[in-house]
């Protein structure tokens, strides 16, 4: 597996994506993967960030971390998205990302790119779901191969059993509610196995 570059990208206000998306890249460096860890870059305007104290406290502490950008999905093999969920899609930051990958559709260079896709929400019902499908939705206009973790192993059940991708809940103090690590892990040595297998 040596030989997979794997993105892990992220958008993240309060830290909980963030978390999740080092966890992956830990874990795709294990795998034998070379890893970048990028962010996907903040537009909500300063006052928005500064009324909550979380959020500035994480954009403040992620201050450089490498911004994600077209030539970094040019760059993988592989590609991990942690996105939180925004009425059961992905935020507009997010959005506005991908709409930025038309270049490199219109190239073909997006094809058979190996993608997974996280998630996390205040409730439990709140939409991570759909967030991580919507993300994927993208994913096959793009061409990419979808590595979803199904059930792949027992760790996925303690962390909600979800099989399109792993999805936490987070309380009103930022706190992640079920114990996701183990499964986040998981995902990520999938989808460079996966790759690894792609690529040949």
């Amino acid at each position: 597996m040596s030989n997979v570059k794997l993105a892990v990208i992220y958008y993240s206000s309060t830290g909980t994506n963030h978390q999740l998306a080092t966890w992956a890249k830990e874990a795709g460096e294990a795998a034998g993967a070379e890893v970048r860890l990028a962010k996907i870059k903040e537009t909500a305007p300063a006052e928005a960030i500064a009324s909550n104290p979380l959020w500035q406290k994480h954009t403040d502490a992620t201050r450089d971390v490498e911004e994600a950008t077209p030539d970094l999905l040019d760059w993988a093999d592989a590609i991990i998205f942690s996105v939180p969920t925004r009425y059961g899609h992905v935020p507009g930051q997010f959005q506005q990302f991908l709409d930025t990958t038309g270049g490199l559709w219109g190239q073909g260079k997006l094809v058979n790119k190996v993608v997974s896709a996280m998630s996390s929400a205040q409730n439990p019902h709140g939409g991570q779901e759909a967030t991580v499908l919507a993300v994927y939705t993208s994913m096959f206009h793009w061409g990419a191969i979808v590595a979803a973790p199904g059930y792949t192993d027992p760790v996925l059940f303690a962390a909600g059993g979800n099989p399109y991708g792993t999805t936490v809940t987070v309380d009103q103090d930022g706190n992640m509610v079920e114990s996701v690590e183990p499964a986040v892990r998981h995902q990520a040595k999938r989808t460079v196995d996966i790759a690894s297998r792609i690529k040949g």
